[in-house]
């Protein structure tokens, strides 16, 4: 291992030690960090949909360290999210990412009988958007009955998981077919992705696909792209299908070409050239998705996807990282979408601190595993 992720490592356990008692303080979920506090999210309270990344980050570090601050920490938010199951009109089908890793990891990690509840409670929600025409609905507003999106690629895993957990093989089903629409719908020939598919929720026909968070229609955001690949890492590795292996690997060639040479990820891999646009997730979430990519290929190809992650995170560690005191936040230049939609642009996001301090634990041997079905 080299030497700078122990390092990394060491002072993101130190600056969420802290963290973990500054977001206790303020009694929210960070989505973000500035000014030297922590941000709650820009829209729908607790229910918006990044509100597991931050619980994820205190789970991966108590995993790390067996330190009590985090498991506390998490405890606080997992409450607050559990509060939105009773809410409900707001979830939509990032559930995934809210209480897989929330619940989930503390089930995963510690065994609790109701955690365990939670999270299958959450799955039978994702599952009960499955429209029989082949898809998951991304969201709940009325007039967005066909929208799906390429994040629900991460969602999946709370399927494959529930199913594990349950031996009821309807929820990893749904993820299969969901999976097998996007092969087919999303994905380019170059193996690039699209970020969101309207069909025609009667008939299943793919109706547009609009740019979404990406530049342009036909473009390619590199978080989506980064959700593809991670997420067809994932259903290969839930599933054992070398379908969903051998699609990875073609969003993972595709994600590698349009690193720059920097180390670091543009937000759309087609805007504009010159144009200082960056989205650090994206890298970050890569990273996460190689790594694993690597594990499961070994080899030549396997270094071939390990160095690419090297390369991501050794530019995020040393190009956008704040170590200081002062800030509550690691990775900066971080970008919710191409357009600004008031998420945040080029700033810290703290969902890309999350898939940073993942991949810093993959690299040290000490990850929770948080996406994968198996416990």
């Amino acid at each position: 291992m080299e030497a700078w992720v122990e390092s990394a490592f060491e002072r993101a356990r130190a600056k969420f030690a802290r963290g973990a008692k500054l977001a206790a303080s303020q009694g929210i979920i960070p989505y973000k960090s500035e000014g030297g506090k922590y941000v709650a999210s820009p829209f729908d309270g607790n229910s918006w949909w990044t509100g597991g990344f931050w619980p994820a980050i205190m789970w991966q570090l108590y995993k790390a360290t067996g330190e009590a601050v985090y498991m506390t920490e998490a405890l606080r938010v997992e409450k607050l999210l559990t509060d939105e199951f009773r809410r409900f009109d707001l979830l939509n089908h990032d559930v995934g990412f809210m209480y897989l890793l929330s619940c989930g990891a503390h089930h995963r990690l510690t065994g609790d009988a109701q955690a365990l509840t939670d999270t299958l409670h959450a799955a039978t929600i994702l599952a009960g958007r499955f429209n029989p025409e082949g898809f998951i609905r991304a969201w709940p507003n009325p007039d967005r009955a066909g929208y799906a999106i390429i994040d629900c690629m991460m969602n999946l895993s709370l399927l494959y998981w529930a199913t594990e957990q349950t031996g009821d093989p309807r929820f990893a089903k749904i993820a299969r077919i969901h999976a097998d629409t996007t092969i087919r719908e999303f994905l380019r020939e170059d193996g690039s992705s699209c970020h969101i598919c309207i069909f025609d929720p009667e008939n299943g026909k793919v109706l547009s696909r609009p740019a979404g968070q990406g530049y342009c229609e036909g473009s390619s955001w590199s978080r989506g792209q980064a959700w593809a690949l991670y997420g067809f890492t994932l259903s290969a590795i839930n599933t054992g299908e070398e379908r969903y292996l051998n699609v990875a690997r073609k969003c993972a060639k595709y994600f590698i070409s349009h690193i720059r040479e920097d180390g670091l990820t543009d937000s759309d891999f087609c805007q504009p050239a010159g144009e200082e646009r960056i989205d650090n997730i994206a890298g970050a979430c890569a990273a996460c998705g190689l790594l694993e990519l690597a594990g499961l290929t070994g080899g030549e190809e396997g270094d071939t996807y390990r160095a690419a992650a090297m390369k991501l995170l050794r530019a995020l560690n040393d190009l956008c990282a704040d170590w200081s005191e002062d800030a509550p936040g690691i990775l900066q230049k971080c970008t919710a979408s191409y357009h600004d939609d008031g998420a945040g642009r080029h700033v810290n996001i703290l969902y890309g601190d999350y898939f940073f301090v993942e991949a810093l634990c993959k690299l040290r041997g000490t990850d929770a595993k948080l996406w994968w079905a198996k416990e």
